[in-house]
């Protein structure tokens, strides 16, 4: 079968939770967003940590000593996915009970990603210290399958939001040297929903075979019911950075972003439970939770100067997602929901990028990056049906004026073809197979003003 999914519609965050769900996006590998700064998007995030780019609240603390001026920023991304799905499953993993269902639909639009930074660089007693306030996504997913497609079962609804407010403080310890270091409060919201087969819960509780037998009430995928989790929670996290600037043409910056811990409390909703089952505690509604770490980010970052108009620029940044290796969905009082094997591995990222001045008010750059996936093909799922990708990029910055600066880029990723061949676990909840491949791409448009004053 052939399912057309726009899949992965990031907005602020994503995670996986619930027994049978889990989230995840596109935008970057695994659920990670890169779309702090419109100037980085334009070069594959190459240099991401040592430019003059007040993003480096969040990023890399230490690299707002660039900027001698007070800078406002507001970057905007809107990141437009596309996936497509070709495959199928049976009930109980017997080709005798197919799966049913449509394609799933187009499950997100085109989606709008936010950042806003300042950065004050300190005068008088206080010359050297620069403070910088950021608000901006460094995680993100909105996905939404129509109520009847095949994977129903595995996944409708995921819509999870981070958001971080970021305080930093940087100093310059000598000439060439500044240090940096910053507090992260992070929000998280999560919504996630499947369907439920009931009919194959109740015709395989006693015995599977009568799952098979036309005289049997209760009939596999005649019986469906819905489940939708929601939760919230806040944590604290750091992120300290250091630049090295032995020279006007050499930078080099060097960030570590700690992992957040998420304790998520809300409501388990279960819908259209039989009659049959509705003094199973299983399927109360009620209140619930699950835990959620965030990964570790570390970033190393590189520019050279040519000449004075040609600057080459490298990254390096490996992200922690082995932190992720499952989630388990609780209720209030301690009893297992579910749970949902990840056994994500840590990732490695690069690029290469340059820039060039074409006058004093025009600058061209370009991109290319390679994102290795924290996925695997034993694990992975149709919320995160996520794969090895490639960037390019391009970019352009018009310096307006002395105060004013505009930014645009353009940036195509594409995604290796993942695989999906998930299995029927009863202890899971889940009562059928999936098994099929995704293909997809994205494109990402962003837009930038940098006031300095």
């Amino acid at each position: 079968m052939n399912t057309k999914t726009r899949s992965f519609k990031a907005t602020a965050l994503a995670l996986a939770v619930l027994g049978t769900l889990a989230a995840g996006q596109a935008a970057a590998s695994g659920f990670q967003l890169r779309e702090q700064s419109v100037k980085n998007l334009g070069k594959s995030n190459a240099g991401s940590i040592v430019g003059k780019d007040a993003s480096n609240v969040a990023l890399n603390p230490a690299a707002m000593t660039n900027l001698d001026m007070i800078t406002v920023q507001s970057d905007l991304t809107v990141i437009d996915l596309t996936a497509k799905f070709d495959g199928g499953g049976n009930v109980l993993g017997s080709p005798l009970k197919p799966l049913t269902g449509g394609d799933g639909g187009d499950p997100g639009d085109a989606t709008l990603v936010p950042n806003m930074s300042i950065v004050i660089p300190m005068k008088g007693a206080l010359e050297g210290m620069t403070l910088g306030f950021s608000i901006g996504a460094p995680f993100g997913l909105k996905t939404e399958y129509e109520a009847g497609w095949v994977g129903r079962y595995r996944a409708l609804t995921s819509d999870v939001k981070i958001v971080d407010l970021t305080s930093s403080v940087a100093f310059k310890a000598t000439d060439g040297v500044s240090l940096g270091f910053g507090l992260v409060y992070e929000h998280a919201e999560v919504t996630l929903s499947k369907a439920i087969d009931f009919g194959t819960a109740i015709c395989a509780s006693s015995n599977p075979a009568n799952c098979f037998n036309p005289n049997y009430p209760f009939k596999p995928q005649q019986l469906d019911g819905g489940f939708e989790v929601n939760g919230d929670d806040s944590g604290i996290g750091y992120i300290f950075g250091m630049q090295v600037a032995p020279s006007d043409k050499l930078a080099i910056g060097l960030s570590y972003r700690s992992e957040i811990s998420h304790n998520l409390s809300g409501t388990l909703d279960f819908t259209n439970v039989p009659a049959i089952l509705g003094a199973d505690p299983r399927f109360q509604d009620g209140d619930g939770g699950a835990k959620l770490t965030t990964p570790s980010v570390t970033t190393l970052s590189m520019k050279y100067g040519i000449t004075d108009h040609f600057r080459v620029m490298a990254d390096y940044q490996s992200t922690g997602w082995s932190s992720l290796q499952n989630v388990t969905i609780t209720r209030s009082n301690g009893t297992v929901v579910g749970q949902e094997e990840f056994k994500w591995k840590d990732t490695d990222f690069f690029s290469v990028g340059a820039e060039y001045d074409l006058s004093d008010a025009i600058t061209l750059r370009g991109g290319f990056g390679m994102d290795e996936s924290p996925t695997n093909d034993v694990t992975r799922t149709p919320r995160l049906p996520d794969n090895d990708r490639k960037l390019y990029s391009i970019g352009a910055t018009w310096n307006v004026s002395q105060n004013l600066s505009l930014d645009a880029a353009f940036q195509r990723i594409e995604i290796d073809n993942p695989t999906i061949n998930l299995p029927v676990d009863a202890a899971a909840g889940n009562t059928s197979t999936l098994v099929g491949e995704f293909s997809g791409h994205a494109n990402l448009f962003g837009v930038s003003a940098q006031y300095r004053f």
